[in-house]
C-alpha cells in the first residue's frame, strides 16, 4: 500500500487496512483518507490515556494493544472531533469525513476482528456539512465545448468530451475503458467503477459516431504498446489521468469557459444535470447510470435552474390572478 509506514502502525490498523483494501476494495485515495483520519484518532486518544506531552504527531502508537481499544467512549470520540475543530481548525466537511472514518473502522472492530465489545460510533450523531450545487455546464455550453473539440486534429479528444458529456462516467472509468467493452450490436458500454463494479452504459448516436470515427485513426496505430486500450496517448500508451486532465482544460478554454473551477468531474455533473432536465430521467436511473451506491449521492444532480424555477412559477394557475381594486 502507499503512503503507510506499517512499522509504526498497531498490528490492528495494519490488518484493517488489509481489509478495507482486499476485502471492502475501496480506492487508494479513499483508504489513505481513513487510514490518515483513524491514525490521527489512536494518536489522540493514545496520547490523552498515556498523558503523553510529546506533539500529537510524534506520538508512537506502535505499542497500542487490542484491549486499549474497549476503553473508547462515545465522550472520547466527541473531544476528538471537537480537537480537530478547535485545534486543527478542520472544516466541517473534514470533520464529517473523520467520522464517516471512525464509523468504518469501530464497524470492522466489532463486526469482523471481534476486537472490541461495544461500538462507540453508534451513538455518535454528527449533522452532514452543508454543500453548494454542483457546478455544470449549461445545455449551450455544452454545446460550445463538443464544438470546440470538434476538429480534424483529434477525433480523440471529441470522442472523450462526448463520452463525458453523454455517459457522465468518471476519470478513471474513461481511462480504464477497452476497445473489448464496447458493444456495436446493442449499442453498450461496460465500464468498471468503484470497488471494481461493473455496469452496463447504453450509448446513443452521437457516442457511436465519435467511437466508430476514432477507432478509424486507433486501429490504424500499430505501435500502442496497450492494444486493448480504447484511448492511448501520443506516446503509444494508455491515456492518462493528468492527460485527459490536459485535453478538457485545453478543450474549456478554446470554448471560451475557462477560470470557472470546471474539471472532469464537473461533466459528469453536467451530463447527470442535463440527462435530468431534459431527458426525463428519474433518479433511479440516474443512480445505476453514474453507479452510485446510495441514492442520496444522486440527488445532488436533481437541482433546477433559475430558468426551470421561473417556468414552473410561471405555469401555475394562479400566476395571472391580480387583486382587484
Amino acid at each position: 500500500m502507499q503512503n503507510y509506514n506499517n512499522s509504526q502502525n498497531p498490528e490492528f490498523l495494519n490488518e484493517y487496512l488489509v481489509h478495507i483494501k482486499v476485502i471492502k476494495m475501496l480506492s487508494e485515495r479513499t483508504i489513505q483518507e481513513y487510514y490518515l483520519d483513524t491514525r490521527l484518532f489512536l494518536k489522540y486518544f493514545y496520547k490523552n490515556i498515556h498523558d503523553i506531552e510529546n506533539d500529537i504527531e510524534e506520538v508512537d502508537i506502535s505499542g497500542m494493544s487490542p484491549d486499549e481499544l474497549n476503553n473508547i467512549t462515545v465522550s472520547d470520540i466527541y473531544n476528538f472531533i471537537f480537537y480537530t475543530a478547535d485545534e486543527r481548525k478542520n472544516s466541517d466537511k473534514a470533520r464529517y469525513r473523520k467520522i464517516s472514518s471512525l464509523r468504518s473502522f469501530f464497524k470492522y472492530l466489532t463486526k469482523t476482528a471481534h476486537l472490541v465489545k461495544d461500538n462507540p460510533m453508534l451513538d455518535i450523531e454528527v449533522p452532514m456539512p452543508k454543500s453548494g450545487l454542483p457546478k455544470y455546464l449549461s445545455l449551450n455550453e455544452s454545446m460550445r465545448l463538443l464544438e470546440a473539440s470538434d476538429n480534424s486534429d483529434s477525433k480523440r479528444n471529441y470522442c472523450i468530451i462526448t463520452l463525458f458529456l453523454n455517459c457522465g462516467m468518471r476519470l478513471s472509468e474513461l481511462i480504464g475503458i477497452n476497445i473489448s467493452d464496447i458493444d456495436f450490436h446493442e449499442n453498450k458500454l461496460r465500464i468498471l467503477g468503484k470497488g471494481n463494479k461493473e455496469r452496463m452504459v447504453y450509448l446513443n448516436a452521437a457516442c457511436i459516431n465519435a467511437i466508430e470515427n476514432y477507432l478509424v485513426i486507433r486501429k490504424s496505430n500499430k505501435k500502442a504498446a496497450d492494444e486493448s486500450a480504447l484511448f492511448i496517448s501520443n506516446q503509444n500508451k494508455r491515456i492518462s489521468k493528468r492527460r485527459v486532465q490536459q485535453i478538457v482544460d485545453n478543450t474549456l478554454n478554446s470554448a471560451g469557459l475557462g477560470g470557472k473551477g470546471l474539471t472532469t468531474h464537473k461533466l459528469r455533473h453536467t451530463a447527470a444535470t442535463l440527462m435530468y432536465q431534459y431527458g426525463d430521467a428519474d433518479v433511479l436511473t440516474l443512480k445505476e447510470l453514474l453507479g452510485h451506491s446510495n441514492i442520496a449521492t444522486t440527488e445532488i444532480y436533481t437541482h433546477l435552474n433559475d430558468e426551470s424555477v421561473r417556468m414552473a412559477m410561471e405555469a401555475n394557475p394562479l400566476a395571472d390572478i391580480k387583486k382587484k381594486k
